[in-house]
């Protein structure tokens, strides 16, 4: 982008899609389940998005919410995932995975890159739950990874700040309106993740409160979160202004 940094907007259905792009974001990461911290997204909604956007869509590859060691019939789903949304026009894959002692799986991840080339690979916020931020991030340079997802091994980024900061001047080479200033000034991050939503009510008429169709954290029925137009132009703004 002309403006020196890219806005990446994580989204989980079509809606949302189509809000990042008119928001001003450079690339969507697509997934499904953000509940869950995203999953991987259907074909279906691969190929709907694809319809609607221009900007490009990488697409999450996460077999299942939870912690990111995988079992062998768990890689088998994700090699199989990845070849089918390949084939369905994905611009880019975001993947993990760790070994039990919270270091990077090298083995499964140089398998997974295999799979996805010729892609680009984003590591996404696996990273996170990482022993040593620092020893992970030059394996995953030496792997070959594109990029990573991190809020600094914290809540959120400005609370990761110093880390992050640390691991931009290594490599050299969550936002929200409230902190993204901080962030971009303080880290000297080229780039930003987001989801940017808010709660859009359902329109449905009659409504059962008696039954939900989760786990009792899971998400209201009759409400679902939508990337945000107007927070998305605004964080955009921001960015333009700050960097």
């Amino acid at each position: 982008m002309s403006e020196g940094f890219l806005m990446e907007v994580c989204v989980d259905s079509v809606e949302s899609a189509i809000n990042a792009e008119r928001g001003g974001a450079g690339r969507l990461e697509l997934c499904s389940s953000l509940l869950e911290g995203g999953i991987t997204p259907s074909v279906g909604l691969l190929h709907v998005v694809k319809q609607y956007v221009r900007i490009p869509v990488y697409c999450m590859i996460r077999p299942r919410g939870g912690d990111f060691l995988y079992t062998d019939r768990e890689v088998e789903v994700m090699k199989t995932d990845i070849e089918l949304i390949k084939s369905h026009g994905a611009d880019g894959l975001v993947l993990g995975a760790l070994t039990e002692d919270g270091r990077v799986d090298t083995e499964l991840c140089v398998e997974l890159l295999a799979a996805c080339r010729p892609l680009p690979v984003t590591f996404h916020r696996a990273f996170d739950m990482v022993h040593d931020p620092v020893v992970a991030l030059e394996t995953l340079i030496s792997l070959g990874f594109e990029r990573v997802l991190t809020s600094g091994c914290d809540s959120s980024a400005l609370e990761g700040l110093p880390l992050i900061k640390r691991l931009v001047e290594q490599v050299r080479g969550g936002i929200s309106e409230r902190n993204l200033q901080r962030v971009l000034e303080g880290s000297g991050a080229q780039e930003f993740h987001c989801s940017a939503r808010s709660t859009k009510d359902s329109t449905m008429k009659f409504r059962n409160p008696c039954v939900n169709m989760g786990a009792s954290l899971s998400a209201p029925e009759y409400s679902v979160k939508v990337a945000d137009v107007t927070k998305i132009r605004t964080l955009n703004a921001i960015a333009k202004n700050t960097l």
